[in-house]
């Protein structure tokens, strides 16, 4: 890892680079330290389209830019939120960790700049994760704005966040236990396999096809990586994708990042409603 990889704003010993571990316990003591919460609950990750359900998921505690939390950056991408946010969920004692930017493996920072937002979750206390993400679809039956829950992942970046002889069990990675709070809210979710390219361009229709292929039902440019990284760490993960538009091949449109945007500001305020009240669920389930 050179220094690039990571940005730890100098508040690190110059003289080395911190490990993956020193480095998120860094970042989740400096959110303790500015945030005034020594403990979190739940973490969420808002991808594309999902940044609305903050607002909606209870009382916001506290705010702290992302850029000033040591590994973590400006978000590079439309859509994401530049913010990191304590909030205390409705009904409940718990209290959520609101990740609104990520760092995407396209953008070059290295496979720890993208595990590390789960590696933070945890050292501040996390147990839960809930991931999410805008993306293409490959069944033509769903339409832009249709949330999906994960069920499993296909890692097609080639990379892993996992180091040296690190051998973890991938069985059940998108936790039954959560998908089955999340149908106590919508029943009518439906469930896929998400396949992560590495972008960021987008897929090639042959390549959507190989994805479907080999069991996907999704195609994006995120998740798998985190996902991975949270389980590492011990966490339980519901994985929860937008879909903002049909996978080139699927449909005959072009595909485009500002209609991607379009779809989930579209979508936003239903699927905001929803994350909230899944989050408000696993919350009281938890106590």
């Amino acid at each position: 890892m050179t220094r690039s990889d990571v940005h730890t704003h100098g508040t690190c010993d110059d003289s080395a680079d911190p490990t993956p571990g020193e480095l998120a316990r860094h970042a989740a003591d400096t959110i303790a330290r500015r945030s005034g919460i020594d403990h979190h609950d739940i973490a969420l990750v808002l991808g594309s389209g999902w940044g609305g359900a903050a607002d909606l998921i209870g009382e916001t505690i506290s705010e702290i830019p992302a850029a000033e939390v040591p590994g973590f950056f400006a978000p590079a991408v439309a859509g994401h939120v530049p913010v990191m946010r304590s909030i205390r969920v409705h009904g409940s004692d718990t209290v959520a960790l609101v990740l609104g930017s990520r760092t995407h493996y396209y953008e070059g920072k290295g496979v720890r700049a993208v595990a590390h937002g789960m590696r933070t979750a945890a050292a501040a206390g996390a147990r839960t994760v809930v991931l999410t993400n805008g993306c293409g679809g490959l069944n033509p039956q769903w339409s832009p704005g249709q949330a999906v829950l994960i069920r499993d992942h296909i890692n097609l970046t080639g990379a892993s966040p996992l180091e040296g002889a690190t051998f973890v069990d991938l069985t059940d990675l998108y936790s039954q236990r959560l998908r089955t709070v999340a149908h106590t809210i919508d029943p009518t979710l439906p469930e896929g396999v998400y396949v992560q390219f590495p972008g960021p361009h987008y897929e090639t229709p042959a390549e959507v096809k190989m994805a479907g292929i080999l069991g996907g039902d999704l195609v994006g440019m995120s998740t798998t990586l985190e996902a991975i990284a949270a389980r590492e760490a011990g966490m339980e993960i519901l994985g929860i994708s937008l879909m903002t538009n049909l996978a080139a091949g699927i449909s005959p449109e072009p595909l485009s990042h500002a209609e991607v945007i379009a779809a989930g500001q579209e979508a936003a305020p239903r699927i905001a409603r929803l994350l909230a009240d899944i989050v408000q669920a696993i919350a009281t389930d938890a106590e």
